[in-house]
């Protein structure tokens, strides 16, 4: 034990320790913070999005089967990500569309378009007008989505072709 420690022994000591204090600290928050979950397999991803075109039943009984599959995107190459609400939009499944929103699935303003949820769209187009040529899963277009929304989302429909967007499809996936 040291005897006699004047004050700038006693700061030198207790300064050079105190970064090993706080990395034990560190360590052992990470410590306890919960193990990321495994990733899913991305065959299972695939046929969700896949049955997520078409086919409720079947989203049900996998949604059911594995929850963590509501907002995954499965990589169908060179930057393209889709997810089953995605898939649900571009071809106008609103049944489907709907039932993902509804178990807490993430809508974007493509999968909003198909829905026909007007004053949504036009607030966002507001904010952010480049969106208006922004590509959804596959380069399809608002304009695209719009148009699978069927007579819900006509007034949109005529919003968005007024705003200048007239291609269906500005890129090939």
């Amino acid at each position: 034990m040291i005897k006699n420690m004047d004050r700038r022994r006693f700061l030198a000591a207790t300064t050079l320790s105190l970064p090993l204090l706080g990395s034990s600290t560190l360590f052992a928050q990470d410590a306890m913070k919960p193990a990321k979950p495994a990733q899913l397999e991305p065959e299972l991803v695939k046929e969700f999005v896949r049955v997520g075109h078409n086919n409720l039943s079947e989203v049900q009984r996998m949604l059911k089967d594995q929850p963590s599959l509501l907002n995954a995107s499965w990589d169908v190459g060179g930057g393209d990500f889709e997810t089953a609400l995605e898939g649900a939009g571009h071809v106008g499944d609103r049944e489907i569309a709907e039932y993902l929103i509804g178990q807490g699935a993430r809508a974007n303003i493509f999968v909003l378009a198909m829905l026909g949820h007007t004053a949504n769209v036009k607030g966002l187009l507001a904010l952010y007008p480049h969106l208006l040529r922004s590509k959804g899963p596959h380069g399809l277009t608002l304009l695209h989505h719009a148009t699978r929304g069927g007579e819900p989302a006509k007034e949109l429909l005529d919003h968005i072709q007024g705003l200048g967007l007239t291609e269906m499809k500005l890129a090939m996936p």
